[in-house]
């Protein structure tokens, strides 16, 4: 996991990831109606349990906020320690599923969807934001979905924040954006001694530091409450380790806890395969990861996680491309950024407890930016529509709504956009001349070629001869001969006469 070559690069990535995934953490489990605390047990224990057994590069993992609906049901029907029990549960599920070979499944994602993930999410992040970064502060970070618990929406958010605007907040926002902007000039990045201070680490120090100064000057600028990052505190070691809560192991034979924990392992299953197709393609050096030791590592994470009060961890798009944007090298980076989760949560969360959220939202704004830029659009748009439609039906699927539901739509109009193709290809008929024609049949004749085929045949002539080539065909679905078998029998009777090479259909 640690490679000495790339060790500066590495600790620098996993501070910025650690700043990116802090209120993420906290945010994910306010929503979940679980402890604060569980979700930074979840961010460490993704950081160091599932990254020490995962081999993606970049990926990292932690509390996703695709599933803070369905833990909020579930611990509201199950009780937080019944729940804990089903998050083992679905850990090994996902232990399962990796030995039975089930991250398959992750590779037929089209591009054009994921790239539209990508894209989406970019977007969110930024509208999201921006009404952090506008001091607005009453949505909890790192939410996802269109609509909210309180009847509010991404667009309607943005509206409130403009009526409650904090001069304050937007300083701090506006100056950290500065910051983060300077740190991209080539000029900053090839400065040997700029280079070991990540530019997120300057715009947090930056943002404590005016907030401080505002206490004094300007005190109606003074951002705090739940303006500022909100860790747990603890007043002694034994304090801290009482955050930590056991599953209630006399469920065991609940019902509802299996249920739970099916419906876990699926919705974890599928975020962890979409991320880390999303993050191998993010990765500038294009690694692969094996998807099936990533479902196990994500269930031996959750089991972990579920066993000491944490609630369910995936594979995260968002911290995994702050990963790839800070210039991660190695795993060691995601290790780190699970090591600073815990150990800053155990010895200086009042400190932590000073970080503006506007500043956060500055570095989370360049990275969504960075996701959705527009030249990606520009570059699907070049590729023509097969690939155009789909992706930007992903983004607006997950702008609207959520980011399973918009990959199922951008899925279907994929998967449209395969039955139309191989209903407007002609790769069968050929014209002979003097009303003779030759019908070749490809190697794989399966349902889908059943309507073009379909509306060759009924195109022939009348009267006209026919040979239907098989010669090459390895395998004919039954559809397929059935639309044979009737045109079999249908051809005597406008007098096609019909001949048969590599196969032989009855009337």
């Amino acid at each position: 996991m640690l490679d000495t070559r790339f060790i500066g690069d590495d600790l620098r990535a996993g501070l910025v990831v650690f700043l990116v995934a802090l209120p993420l953490c906290l945010g994910v489990a306010l929503a979940s109606d679980a402890p604060l605390f569980s979700g930074i047990i979840s961010g460490f224990v993704g950081g160091m349990v599932a990254t020490a057994i995962s081999r993606s590069r970049l990926g990292v993992s932690g509390p996703a906020a695709g599933l803070a609906v369905v833990v909020a049901t579930a611990v509201g029907r199950l009780g937080f320690e019944a729940f804990l029990l089903a998050v083992v549960v679905a850990g090994a599920i996902q232990v399962v599923a990796g030995f039975l070979r089930a991250g398959i499944i992750g590779h037929y994602f089209p591009s054009s969807v994921i790239k539209g993930m990508l894209a989406g999410i970019g977007l969110i992040l930024v509208l999201k934001q921006i009404p952090h970064a506008m001091g607005y502060d009453a949505s909890w970070e790192g939410e996802m979905e269109f609509f909210q618990a309180d009847g509010h929406n991404t667009f309607s958010e943005l509206y409130y924040a403009a009526m409650a605007l904090s001069p304050g907040a937007i300083v701090i926002a506006v100056l950290s954006l500065a910051v983060m902007l300077l740190w991209e000039r080539p000029a900053f990045k090839k400065n040997p001694a700029l280079r070991l201070v990540p530019g997120p680490l300057v715009v947090v120090a930056a943002g404590v530091l005016l907030n401080e100064i505002y206490s004094v000057i300007v005190p109606a600028w003074h951002r705090g409450g739940n303006h500022l990052v909100n860790i747990p505190v603890a007043d002694s070691l034994r304090g801290f380790l009482a955050q930590f809560t056991f599953p209630d192991f006399s469920q065991f034979a609940n019902p509802a806890v299996y249920t739970t924990a099916i419906t876990l392992a699926v919705i974890a299953s599928l975020e962890t395969l979409l991320s880390v197709e999303a993050t191998d393609k993010l990765d500038p050096e294009k690694c692969v990861t094996p998807t099936d030791l990533e479902l196990k590592a994500q269930g031996v994470g959750n089991i972990v996680a579920g066993l000491i009060g944490g609630i369910p961890i995936t594979q995260v798009v968002v911290r995994s491309a702050a990963n790839v944007d800070a210039g991660g090298k190695t795993r060691f980076a995601v290790f780190f950024h699970g090591l600073l989760l815990l150990l800053c949560a155990a010895f200086i969360p009042v400190l932590l407890n000073r970080i503006p959220l506007s500043c956060l939202a500055a570095i989370l704004l360049i990275t969504g930016y960075k996701l959705a830029r527009v030249s990606l659009y520009r570059e699907m748009y070049r590729l023509g529509l097969w690939q155009f439609v789909p992706f930007l039906v992903t983004v607006v699927g997950l702008v609207l709504t959520d980011m399973l539901t918009g990959i199922g739509l951008g899925m279907l109009v994929g998967a449209f956009h395969i039955l139309l193709y191989n209903y407007r290809i002609d790769p069968y008929r050929e014209d002979l001349g003097d009303g003779k024609f030759r019908i070749r049949l490809s190697e794989q004749m399966t349902f889908l070629n059943k309507a073009s085929l379909r509306r060759v045949l009924a195109e022939l002539p009348d009267g006209s001869a026919v040979t239907i080539d098989a010669t090459a065909t390895r395998f004919l679905d039954h559809d397929v001969r059935e639309v044979l078998r009737e045109f079999a029998t249908h051809a005597p009777s406008v007098g096609i006469d019909l001949e048969w090479e590599g196969l032989q259909i009855e009337a």
